[in-house]
């Protein structure tokens, strides 16, 4: 576009513009451009429309221009209507930061917020453009196109030609995603109420979770800086919250299934089950409108590309609470993350790796969060007005964090069991009627808060046995009048955390648990089979270890791995007798062995596979002490066998890129082998 500049006489005689004289013309003419519109004469306004539509993106010549007019239209934003002005508005804020020069951008962004803070109507659609630009236009979602990439694919451009730009895209992606969040920031200090308009456009443009995991990243990533930013103050909970169940939403599709260990080279994949999706979805949910965007799945995703994704958001979001903590905010992000758990984490089933958001951040303050978390769930676990199910899983959260939470104090660690020991010993005058002993319908809670208590000694009880104060309050414990009840919890309970408790009991010299060991053949019961029953939460050990590769640096240092091999040395007599398979069983590839599989509780097969792992200075020398490792603890009975899929090892944190083949885990564990992590 051309703007017609009279020749003026300045003071050098040399008859030509500055540009400040240039912008003032094109001030005074795009101003009765707009205004004659009004007056019934459109012929100037359609000139300004067609000289904007003409200009193209990637022509430097052309530019010059482009900025001027974006110049002169921020100095007469308040001529601008909505109504009589709506093609002029469709077309610069159709615009996008990304297919532009620096320059341009920078007069989108001097005119979006000029046009924001003069019209108060005009703010959510201001908001909603600099939203949009977030991701580029070569993302390919229909969300996040400007108007000149619509024009250019109506036109003819591929979705190849479109997708080329990524890189060219993100090489920027600083320089433009700066000037977006300084025109957020700047409409929001200039117009109280901006923040909550931008919450829920930040919401419904999210992209939805199938989308490539950079297009999500790079979202997320954005979604983290407003909430960490002045406008978080007002709706960064809320933001923070959305980020969690993006991460609950990615989590739950991770399954183990479907691996066939012949051919371990076929890409492993799991049921998006897309279809109830797009029948339930509710229009004004996050990612809703992705749909429109989206070919229709095929049903099926590798497992390696959704476990990337999940591993780069999460990567993300455990970053962000280390800033958070750093800035100082670690009570308010720490009370966001607590309601998010209570509304979404802890009754989402097969949850596997976003719940370690708490777990790493009580981590970084141990005696204040760690210990209130630990609290919150006593209390939850305690509460009769809480659903059976939520109390039942509020014990396996208990008994998993206590257990792996390397940097809790011991003090809590006994306090925590003390609570779930007397709320037993308190449970059980009022049920000491036959007809209802070792009924796991009527008695699950009970059962999972014993449960819980012994699966925490497992881990704990060498360390509470070594210190004095903690050795006596553990002594002082009424366990034994627990497990002499008719309610039998021994004979509920998974047998493998039942026989490895009594193993550790009878080493330290607890109490004498040999009337309790004769009857070790009848534990696996059809009671105990009965426990978990279908779908159900209960043998749920949440806090299991950590799969992903790139995020596994901020769980690792925090994380308790099992440790066999800690009892005194008088425990051999009881390891014979107890458990006597590590000779007559071999590690064979042809032995059915099981693996962390999301099926486990539909089968009662609940799982505590600690896959610890060592580093080495060899691929080869890795591997084995990731598969040494995972013999050290699975207090798991034997199962059909569901193999770890090597796509998910290759990218996981536990081995080098070097194996190929599938590795079993072992069925159960083996007291007496004794590898230091």
């Amino acid at each position: 576009m051309e703007v017609q500049v009279p020749e003026i006489n300045l003071s050098t005689g040399m008859g030509t513009a500055s540009d400040k004289e240039v912008l003032s013309v094109a001030r005074l003419w795009i101003r009765q451009s707009l205004t004659s519109v009004l007056q019934g004469d459109a012929t100037c306004y359609n000139q300004l429309l067609q000289d904007l539509n003409d200009i193209e993106a990637g022509y430097p010549a052309q530019e010059p221009a482009l900025v001027m007019t974006l110049k002169a239209l921020s100095q007469a934003v308040s001529s601008i209507n909505e109504h009589h002005h709506s093609s002029l508005l469709s077309c610069v804020l159709g615009m996008s930061f990304w297919n532009y020069s620096l320059d341009v951008a920078d007069g989108l962004t001097e005119f979006i917020i000029n046009l924001a803070t003069s019209n108060g109507g005009f703010v959510d659609r201001c908001l909603d453009m600099l939203v949009r630009n977030i991701l580029p236009p070569s993302c390919g979602l229909p969300l996040f196109m400007d108007s000149l990439t619509r024009r250019l694919i109506l036109g003819g451009l591929t979705a190849d030609q479109l997708f080329q730009k990524k890189s060219e895209h993100l090489t920027r992606k600083n320089e433009i995603l700066d000037r977006v969040h300084l025109a957020i920031q700047q409409i929001a200090e200039l117009v109280p109420t901006a923040a909550l308009r931008l919450q829920p456009i930040i919401l419904r443009r999210m992209p939805h979770r199938v989308i490539h995991k950079d297009w999500n990243a790079l979202y997320i990533e954005n979604m983290l800086r407003v909430e960490s930013s002045a406008v978080g103050e007002i709706i960064g909970g809320r933001i923070l919250m959305a980020v969690v169940d993006r991460l609950i939403e990615i989590d739950v599709e991770i399954r183990w299934e479907y691996i066939l260990h012949e051919d371990s080279s076929k890409v492993y994949t799991f049921d998006m089950e897309m279809e109830d999706d797009e029948e339930n979805e509710e229009p004004g949910k996050p990612g809703s409108e992705a749909k429109v965007q989206l070919p229709k799945p095929t049903a099926m995703q590798s497992l390696g590309e959704v476990a990337d994704k999940m591993d780069v958001l999460m990567e993300l979001t455990l970053e962000h609470l280390k800033s958070c903590v750093d800035e100082g905010r670690l009570p308010q992000v720490y009370d966001t993350l607590m309601h998010s758990f209570q509304s979404t984490i802890l009754n989402t089933h097969k949850s596997k790796f976003t719940q370690f958001l708490v777990f790493y951040l009580c981590s970084l303050a141990p005696t204040t969060c760690g210990a209130a978390f630990a609290s919150m769930l006593c209390d939850i676990f305690v509460n009769k007005s809480r659903p059976p199910n939520t109390r039942m899983t509020a014990a396996a959260y208990l008994a998993s964090y206590l257990s792996r939470a390397k940097y809790l104090p011991l003090s809590v660690v006994s306090a925590s069991l003390k609570r779930l020991v007397d709320w037993c010993l308190q449970y059980l005058p009022y049920h000491n009627e036959d007809w209802k002993a070792m009924n796991p319908g009527v008695h699950g809670v009970f059962y999972s808060a014993f449960q819980a208590v012994m699966y925490i000694l497992c881990f704990r009880m060498k360390m509470l046995m070594d210190d004095p104060q903690q050795r006596l309050l553990l002594e002082q414990l009424p366990l034994k009048n627990i497990m002499e009840h008719t309610l039998n919890p021994l004979k509920i309970c998974l047998p493998s955390v039942v026989e490895e408790f009594l193993r550790q009991v009878k080493a330290f010299h607890l109490f004498d648990v040999l009337e309790f060991t004769s009857s070790k053949n009848t534990l696996e019961m059809e009671e105990s089979k009965a426990f978990g029953g279908v779908e159900r939460l209960d043998m749920f050990f949440p806090f299991d270890p950590y799969l992903l590769k790139r995020s596994d640096r901020f769980v690792r240092p925090a994380f308790t791995f099992w440790s066999v091999g800690q009892t005194p040395a008088e425990e051999d007599e009881f390891e014979d007798t107890m458990m006597d398979e590590r000779d007559s069983e071999p590690w064979d590839d042809d032995v059915e062995r099981n693996t962390y599989s999301e099926d486990f509780m539909a089968d009662n097969k609940g799982t505590i596979s600690n896959k610890g792992y060592q580093e080495s200075q060899s691929d080869d020398e890795d591997f084995d002490a990731f598969e040494c490792s995972m013999d050290k603890m699975s207090i798991t009975p034997k199962h059909k066998a569901f193999r770890m899929p090597s796509c998910l090892l290759v990218t996981s944190a536990l081995t080098s890129d070097k194996p190929t083949s599938v590795k079993l885990m072992p069925a159960r564990l083996l007291p007496h082998i004794n590898l230091e992590l």
